[in-house]
């Protein structure tokens, strides 16, 4: 299924490259246990794209994740994210970039029980060092629709809102790439919808390089491009 990418705002794109991985190889284990998580996968997703990943457990999906947000070095291949080659970087510079460039999204939104939902911007804000170049935490809360809901913790959210948030947290620095692992896991179908609609706005409207893990066939009318992953390879 492919999309045409949407018009995306000028804020954005001009100055950014999305994310480029190529001929990327990861290797697992050692000796006879060896497994190939990835096989020499080459991707490009453009600023304002938003892709979805397909696959069986086990595929690769999470390792393809892992190289691209730079928490994995892969044994071979490169990875390029915003014009940036991070695949050689030293772990410090590694750290930096996903601070300050990548947001992630995770099943269950992985918020901080203790904060509230301003404060868990705010403090992704802080971590990043980004605070003057970052979005506006309560502005981003309100587009998200959780502006009414900025003072509620974790326990006070349905599953829904706490996701809108790890949404709003993981785009409060304005990356240049997001990455969202199975965001509508704990989901009704109606939330799920409302989910991938915002996450597909925010990536158009920001120009935001998207790359989203999903099982779910049912929010992929919402996505620009869909690619399938089986044995660490990547197919159309």
């Amino acid at each position: 299924m492919t999309h045409p990418t949407q018009q995306v705002s000028s804020t954005s794109t001009a100055t950014r490259a999305g994310l480029e991985i190529d001929g990327v190889t990861l290797t697992l284990g050692d000796g006879d246990s060896t497994v190939t998580a990835l096989d020499h996968v080459h991707l490009t997703v453009a600023p304002g794209e938003l892709l979805a990943v397909l696959g069986p457990s086990g595929a690769g999906k999470s390792s393809l994740l892992a190289v691209a947000g730079a928490l994995t070095r892969p044994t071979s291949g490169s990875v390029r994210i915003d014009g940036t080659d991070v695949s050689a970087m030293p772990s410090a510079g590694q750290a930096a970039l996903r601070r300050e460039r990548i947001g992630f999204v995770f099943q269950s939104g992985n918020l901080l029980p203790a904060l509230t939902a301003l404060d868990q911007l705010r403090f992704a804000l802080h971590v990043s060092g980004g605070k003057n170049r970052g979005r506006d935490p309560l502005t981003l809360l309100e587009q998200v629709g959780m502006g009414h809901k900025a003072d509620r913790r974790p326990h006070e959210l349905s599953g829904g809102e706490r996701q809108r948030v790890g949404i709003a947290r993981a785009l409060v620095t304005a990356p240049a790439l997001l990455l969202v692992d199975e965001p509508t896991a704990a989901l009704d179908r109606a939330r799920s919808h409302e989910v991938v609609r915002l996450l597909a706005a925010e990536t158009h409207d920001h120009g935001v390089a998207t790359v989203m893990v999903t099982h779910d066939h049912d929010v992929l009318e919402h996505c620009d491009r869909v690619v399938h992953m089986e044995d660490g390879r990547l197919s159309a």
